[in-house]
């Protein structure tokens, strides 16, 4: 027998039952950008390889092990697009709307690609909404943007579950004093240390900070803190950034071993942490990225950012039962029309109706059938009324509007009156 077809290991559909809370999830965070003067962009998923080896870091977990690379039939070499910034940074660039000091603020949505190890919370095509502002060097624009997503937490009424965390990695010159200090005290206890943080001693030791590992976790105690190798203008900028926290009541903590898994960072790094979701426990981080664009081959240009993972804020939302009750009912009334007549007055009136209420979710009864399946079709649709419609209806000019979830009697309306009646029991229902 052949195999049967299956989506790819890690890489899932999203039901028709599942995609009404994406959509609400989406269009709130959308409408939260538009409210704060982001505007989107939309990017390939397809890049060329080199630009995430220049961004991210070729010795970085995602240049390394994680990224779909391919060639393509001209010869190139092309990746399917592990994050965000780079690719955003790279069509700022190409399309010079960073020139001459042009402030941006930009959003993206969309997949992203990293072969990964396939668990609860973490895919290997999952989908991100991010940010990314150019040309805004003071600690104001990075507390927007952790400010706008604590008011996100609150509207979706998350908030209780969220912590944010806090650290600065300073300049590339005093991270590259730190890197020294590091690497020196790490390599007088390399005996203790596990084989992955061995390995990243030589290539990306900041990231040895980052471990799980309890041995070594251990031998961190004593480790030298970044703090204290910070310059006096990362030092500045930080407390500038606790200030303003401080100042629209936001809670966060500081965690020196908070490095970010890519290369490109500097001074402000945060993340949104979760203890709800087990292991895979952040659910948005970000930070500054002043060198990235001048990295690429641009002016020296400022940059800060972050990501959120739409997976794992929805797997928060439903292990917190925080859906709106409107989310899990997608239709609001049902028409059943009978006999062929019906069905073209219904057809009309049903049109009048979307004409004269917008919002209104009515879905028409296709296919026909009997008064029983046709209502068996209403109740499974999870419609607050069934709009019925008959021959003796159609002779009196009225509809008999029957409430399918306990909310009183079943009424006559006439044909020009029944928008304002529902309009008034959509709203009460």
């Amino acid at each position: 027998m052949s195999k049967s077809l299956q989506a790819i290991r890690g890489m899932n559909d999203i039901l028709p039952e599942q995609t009404p809370l994406w959509r609400y999830f989406e269009s709130t965070v959308a409408r939260l950008l538009d409210n704060y003067g982001y505007k989107q962009i939309r990017m390939p998923i397809v890049e060329f390889t080199e630009l995430f080896k220049r961004s991210i870091g070729e010795v970085t977990d995602i240049v390394e092990k994680e990224m779909y690379t391919f060639e393509d039939r001209n010869g190139d070499s092309l990746t399917l697009r592990p994050e965000g910034t780079a690719a955003c940074v790279r069509a700022v660039l190409e399309h010079g709307i960073t020139g001459g000091g042009q402030t941006q603020k930009l959003w993206y949505i969309g997949p992203m690609f990293r072969h990964e190890r396939p668990q609860k919370g973490r895919y290997r095509q999952f989908h991100q909404i991010g940010c990314e502002v150019f040309n805004l060097d003071g600690p104001d624009i990075d507390a927007e943007l952790i400010v706008l997503t604590w008011r996100l937490w609150g509207q979706l009424g998350i908030r209780d579950a969220v912590k944010l965390e806090l650290n600065s990695l300073g300049t590339s010159e005093s991270r590259g004093r730190y890197r020294e200090a590091l690497v020196d005290y790490l390599s007088a206890h390399l005996d203790k240390l596990d084989e992955d943080s061995q390995r990243r001693l030589k290539t990306n030791p900041l990231r040895v900070l980052d471990t799980k590992n309890a041995d070594t976790q251990a031998v961190l105690v004593d480790a030298p803190k970044m703090a204290d190798y910070l310059d006096d203008e990362s030092r500045t900028h930080f407390e500038g950034l606790k200030a303003r926290l401080d100042a629209a009541g936001i809670p966060y903590v500081i965690n020196p071993k908070l490095v970010r898994g890519l290369d490109y960072y500097s001074k402000t790094v945060f993340e949104w942490v979760t203890d709800k979701l087990g292991a895979q426990g952040t659910v948005c981080a970000g930070g500054r990225y002043d060198g990235l664009v001048e990295q690429m081959g641009g002016k020296p240009t400022t940059g800060v950012g972050f990501a959120m993972g739409i997976e794992r804020l929805i797997l928060l939302l439903e292990t917190l039962e925080q859906i709106p009750e409107e989310i899990s009912r997608q239709v609001d009334v049902y028409l059943c029309a009978f006999g062929e007549a019906a069905e073209l007055a219904g057809l009309a009136l049903s049109e009048q109706l979307r004409d004269q209420l917008p919002s209104l979710r009515l879905q028409v009864n296709a296919g026909a059938g009997s008064f029983k399946s046709q209502f068996k079709k209403a109740d499974k649709s999870g419609a607050l009324y069934a709009l019925i419609l008959g021959d003796d209806e159609l002779a009196q000019q009225v509809v008999s509007v029957k409430p399918l979830r306990g909310q009183g009697e079943q009424q006559s309306i006439a044909f020009d009156a029944l928008a304002a009646h529902l309009a008034t029991c959509i709203v009460q229902g």
